[in-house]
């Protein structure tokens, strides 16, 4: 099969894709359930005088960002649809599986839109890892020219971020206050 590694057109190719699923759904799983523990303790530490008393709340200060609140707004808009939408991004998916857990949307649910999700993500990766493994054998530099590609990518797109970014986000201290009218 022309494009395809012998070691994968010799064996089971779904094997790097079942892997990778479970990779996916292990890790986001694990990210739903440590951001809903931290909700737990958040909860319990709200009543105490110190804000940042425990594990749970200091993890659950961290999940309150404006990451979060994207995430929690995209969940709202989208519904249980976000999940397996946010498999097509990156960097996002995990703010709002975190968001799913921390919010303490129903695990049912959470888990059937994961499944797909979870496959597309997987699918995703799995055909990067043959087009990697291909280029690397059919010439070393290829797989090098590619790597850089992506690293340069990487970097353009968080300069691009951070210059799109305002430079000082509206705080509540710098709301016009009734002596500055």
């Amino acid at each position: 099969m022309p494009g395809v590694p012998a070691f994968v057109a010799d064996g089971p190719w779904w094997w790097l894709s079942l892997f990778l699923f479970c990779v996916v759904f292990l890790r986001t799983q694990g990210t739903y359930w440590i951001a809903r523990w931290a909700r737990t303790g958040a909860d319990a530490v709200a009543g105490r005088t110190q804000a940042g008393d425990g594990r749970r709340a200091r993890l659950a200060q961290r999940l309150a960002g404006p990451g979060t609140e994207r995430a929690r707004s995209f969940i709202e808009r989208w519904g249980w649809l976000a999940i397996p939408m946010s498999f097509l991004t990156v960097g996002f998916q995990t703010m709002v599986n975190a968001t799913a857990g921390y919010t303490r949307m129903r695990f049912d649910l959470y888990t059937l839109a994961l499944i797909p999700g979870s496959l597309i993500w997987a699918t995703i990766y799995t055909l990067i890892a043959l087009s990697l493994w291909e280029a690397w054998a059919t010439s070393p530099w290829l797989l090098a020219a590619a790597i850089v590609a992506l690293i340069t990518a990487g970097w353009g797109l968080s300069r691009w971020r951070r210059r799109a970014a305002p430079a000082h986000p509206a705080t509540a201290s710098s709301a016009t206050t009734p002596s500055d009218a």
